[in-house]
Order: structure tokens, then C-alpha cells, then sequence
């Protein structure tokens, strides 16, 4: 069978198959940004601190960090759905052990969750880009909505799903769990399925790809990494605070859930199209200008009297947009598809490290001085950061390839020999 016809096989795009890779894409946002919301009702019942509140949204991206650099190597060894359904077991298990009432178990099923999330964010879209090759755009959107819908369903429903349900923070949190046991059954079926031989995730990988040490030398993927993690780091910092700031305001805590919610289904269509407006542009500075104009106006605004669910609108247009952007990166500044996976393994790992730091240090300092506008300004500041590496990540040029050790022994012996 040749390999046309196997991906044919194994890539018709039937309800089951669908199916799986939606309720993947399900789970991959919604068991975090259901903490948010609750994350006043945690501290006060597990008796953290606003740090280590912060921790506990840091773990997930910090867990993506370290996963992101592990995962192709797994799924190489074992298949990509084999290692998808594992994950998804994982998944399952994470959420249903940081719901029970001990203090240690909710940081590590928390960690647990964030390890299997990160390897379902790397094989999802390898699996897509293998399997359907003729429907990319068409799948890569439909499960990007899909994350981000059940993003934004998590945080509207996780307070009402505690108190006027009255199942508390813990069973709150366990109801995401149904849902990535569904995800796990309905991909049992499709790892049964397979009969013919399995693909490695990144047949790139087998070839050797530019060294990591030429990407650590150049200043493009260095501002397309801090890009990556900058915008994530904004992002993490407001799932985690600002139901807090919005109810400093005044604002019930139902109500700053579903503020947080909105922000998530705003950003739905900019995560959408901003891939295809990137993709027709040389330059995308024009893009990250208004942005980022789009983050500073929205975290400045939240300092001000004005209508908040303008500023949380702005906030999610623009985080909405940076995520796809980001990712769009990885391939618009690389000449080739090695290339493009090696930045992408930097700006990931990297990039979610510098994320996770974020929560954890505005807790800090907002444990130490009670301030939300010094929180507030901060984003303010770290948007125009944003900016500032947007604009030479947009630039239209491509990362230098690098030279491999063997080809330069291969050219200065070739020099030798000529007279």
C-alpha cells in the first residue's frame, strides 16, 4: 500500500474519528480554566496563600514546558494514538486525584494534568497534519473553537456548578473528568483499529534538524520564543486573577466567572482568522501593533471606572489573537518543516517556563503589598513587552539554517582537495 493510500485509509474523516479529536481538543484548556474562577473558594478551604494559588495555576504551563521537549519521543516509541490514549488516562486520573481533600494531592493530580494536556497539545496537531492532510485548515480550526468554547464553558459554569449546585469547589473541579473519560473511550476504538504500520509522529526527527544551539544564537527565534511565552504568561495571569480583580470591584463571584468566560468566547473568532490574515502578510508587525494596543487599552481600562466587560472583550480579541499568532510563527520565520519543529520545541518549552512564572510572582506581590492596580500595571507593562517582541518576530525574514557539523567537516575537506 503506498503511502497516499494509506493516509487516505487512515485519514477519512468520519463521525467517530471527529468525534475523538474534538473531545481531545475539549479537554485540553477546560480542567484549567475551570480553577480560576474558584481559585478564592480553594484558598480559603485549603488554606493557601495567594502564592501558592498562583502556584497552582502555574503548574500546567510549567508542566507543558517539560513535557513539550519529551513528548515526540514517546510518541515514537509507542504511536501517537497509543500515546494519545494514554495521556487521556492520565488526564482522567489528574483531575479525579486533585479533588480529593488533601492539600498535596490537588497540587500533584493538578501537575499530572498538565503533563498529559501538554502531550495531547504536541500530537494533536501532528496527528492532523499526518492523517488529514487535504482538510488542515478545516480540522486545526475546528478543534482550536472547540478548546477554546469549553475553555470559556469551564469558567462560566465552575461557580455555579459549586455553590448553587451546592457539589463545592472539589466536585466542581471532578466534572471535567467525565469529560476526558469520554474523550478516552470513544479513542479506545480508534487504537484498535489500527492495522497497518504505525507513522512516528516526526519522521523529521529521524533526519537530523538544525542544532538547538544555532536557534539559542539567533535573535529571531529568541523574540519569537519570548513572543510565545510573554503572550502565554498574560494569559495564565489572568485565568488565575482576574475573578479576584473583578470581584476587588465589587463584582459577585458568579458573576466574574462568567466576565472570565466571555473573555474566552470573545476570543474565539481572532483565534480563528488571525492564522489566515498572518499567512497573507509578508509583515505581520501591522497585526501585533493593534494587538497589543488591543491588551494594553483592556488591562489599563480594568484600572479605571469604565465598563468592564469592554476591557475583558479587548482582553480576549487580543489574547485570542496572540495565541495563533504565536503558533503561527513557529512556521511563518522557518525556511523548512525540521526547522519549523525545532522553534517550535524552543518557543514551547521556553516559553511556557517563562508562563509559569507569572501567577506565581503576582501572587507574590500581591500578597505583599494588596494591590490589584500594581497587578494590573504590571500587564500593562508586560503587554508592551509583548509588543516590543511581536514586532521583531514579525518582521519578514526567515531564521538562518544552520550548517551541520557534517557538512562543514564535508566542505573544508572539499576545500583541501582542490587545488
Amino acid at each position: 500500500m503506498g503511502k497516499n493510500e494509506y493516509t487516505g485509509a487512515r485519514g477519512s474523516l468520519t463521525l467517530a474519528s471527529m468525534a475523538g479529536i474534538l473531545l481531545i481538543a475539549a479537554c485540553l484548556r477546560a480542567p484549567i480554566t475551570a480553577v480560576g474562577p474558584l481559585i478564592g473558594e480553594i484558598r480559603e478551604h485549603a488554606g493557601l496563600s495567594n502564592v501558592l494559588a498562583g502556584l497552582l495555576i502555574s503548574l500546567p504551563p510549567l508542566a507543558f514546558g517539560i513535557m513539550s521537549m519529551v513528548t515526540p519521543k514517546l510518541a515514537k516509541r509507542f504511536g501517537i494514538e497509543m500515546t494519545l490514549l494514554a495521556s487521556l488516562l492520565v488526564l482522567t486520573i489528574g483531575i479525579a486525584a486533585r479533588s480529593l481533600p488533601y492539600t498535596a494531592a490537588l497540587f500533584a493530580g493538578t501537575m499530572m494534568l498538565g503533563f498529559a494536556i501538554a502531550v495531547d497539545n504536541v500530537l494533536l496537531p501532528a496527528l492532523i497534519k499526518r492523517d488529514y492532510p487535504l482538510r488542515v485548515g478545516m480540522m486545526t480550526g475546528s478543534y482550536t473553537v472547540t478548546m477554546s468554547t469549553f475553555a470559556g464553558l469551564a469558567s462560566g459554569v465552575s461557580v455555579p456548578l459549586a455553590l448553587h449546585w451546592q457539589l463545592g469547589w472539589r466536585l466542581s473541579l471532578l466534572v471535567w473528568g467525565l469529560l476526558s473519560a469520554a474523550a478516552f473511550l470513544v479513542w479506545i476504538p480508534r487504537v484498535r483499529s489500527i492495522r497497518l504500520p504505525k507513522v512516528a509522529i516526526a519522521s523529521a526527527a529521524s533526519a537530523k534538524p538544525p542544532k538547538r544551539s544555532s536557534l539559542l544564537r539567533s535573535g529571531l527565534a529568541w523574540k519569537v520564543t519570548l513572543f510565545m511565552g510573554l503572550q502565554s504568561l498574560l494569559f495564565y495571569v489572568t485565568i488565575a486573577w482576574l475573578p479576584d480583580i473583578l470581584q476587588a470591584r465589587g463584582m459577585s463571584e458568579a458573576s466574574a466567572g462568567w466576565m472570565l468566560s466571555l473573555m474566552q468566547f470573545v476570543s474565539l473568532p481572532a483565534s480563528f482568522f488571525l492564522p489566515i490574515l498572518a499567512s497573507r502578510r509578508r509583515s505581520q508587525r501591522s497585526l501585533v501593533i493593534v494587538i497589543e494596543i488591543a491588551s494594553i487599552v483592556g488591562f489599563g481600562g480594568l484600572l479605571t471606572s469604565g465598563p468592564v466587560a469592554l476591557w475583558v472583550c479587548l482582553l480576549g480579541l487580543s489574547q485570542g489573537a496572540n495565541i495563533s499568532l504565536g503558533l503561527t510563527f513557529f512556521a511563518l520565520r522557518t525556511r523548512n518543516a525540521a526547522q519549523a519543529s525545532e522553534l517550535s520545541g524552543m518557543g514551547q518549552s521556553i516559553g511556557y517556563l517563562i508562563a509559569a512564572a507569572g501567577p506565581v510572582l503576582l501572587g507574590y506581590l500581591h500578597d505583599a503589598t494588596g494591590s490589584w492596580p500594581l497587578i494590573l500595571w504590571l500587564m500593562v507593562a508586560a503587554s508592551a513587552l509583548v509588543l516590543l517582541a511581536g514586532v521583531g518576530a514579525g518582521r519578514d525574514t526567515f531564521i538562518p539554517e544552520a550548517q551541520s557539523a557534517d557538512r562543514r567537516e564535508e566542505s573544508e575537506s572539499a576545500e583541501a582537495l582542490t587545488p
